[in-house]
């Protein structure tokens, strides 16, 4: 049995832009859309007129594993295994669904909201893209480790990969957050070296934010 994830009514885009529009020419000002910019998920123009139901999958993705909730709306249910594209905070990777989200039982306990979006179920070529880029993240490791030694950061580099997009580059290291993730992230920028996410990594698994936190979970130059 597939658990949906009941989604309230939306008033349709289009009338908040002619109000704008309309509010811009009486004020001579651009218009402002800003009923455009939506949380996630994003839901275009007359796709939901009534509450629905999309379908909430646990998906696990990363060179170092992290578990997100995935919003699905291409149809049909997703089987235990399932390879998929999704988009995340970190950007477009291949992922594996583990099981459809239970809601929880408990009363006064909120949902946690999903966080991530499956796009499609992952092609052949998909597959094959996730395989050139551990071979070119595997390329590139020392020259990584060579750079962090040559800024001066106290940071063990322990792993690294490419979104499937090739848009950015994950670089996990043994470390909390702190100013030495926010030093690599900036480092790289000024380098050149495009979009970089820092992700520290502890014995136990990956570091999280803290509620309300900041640091280096947003250091990624994006």
């Amino acid at each position: 049995m597939i658990l949906v994830f009941v989604v309230p009514e939306l008033k349709p885009l289009q009338h908040s832009c002619r109000e704008s529009a309309r509010t811009s020419q009486e004020s001579n000002t651009p218009p402002d859309c800003a009923a455009e910019k939506l949380p996630f998920p994003r839901y275009t123009d007359g796709m939901i007129s009534k509450a629905s139901v999309i379908p909430i999958y646990l998906v696990r993705y990363g060179a170092i594993p992290e578990v997100v909730k995935a919003v699905w709306q291409g149809g049909g249910s997703l089987v235990r295994g399932k390879s998929v594209v999704l988009r995340t905070h970190r950007g477009v990777v291949l992922g594996e669904v583990l099981e459809t989200v239970r809601p929880t039982s408990e009363p006064g306990v909120n949902e946690t909201p999903p966080t991530s979006e499956i796009l499609r179920e992952a092609t052949d070529s998909d597959n094959d893209q996730l395989n050139r880029l551990r071979l070119k993240s595997q390329a590139e490791f020392p020259a990584w480790q060579q750079r962090i030694e040559q800024w001066g950061l106290d940071l063990q580099l322990i792993d690294l990969e490419w979104t499937l997009d090739e848009e950015k580059v994950c670089l996990y290291v043994l470390n909390e957050r702190g100013p030495e993730c926010t030093k690599l992230a900036l480092q790289a920028a000024a380098a050149g070296l495009g979009i970089i996410d820092v992700q520290p990594v502890s014995l136990e698994g990956l570091v999280t934010l803290p509620a309300g936190g900041g640091g280096c979970g947003s250091c990624g130059m994006h």
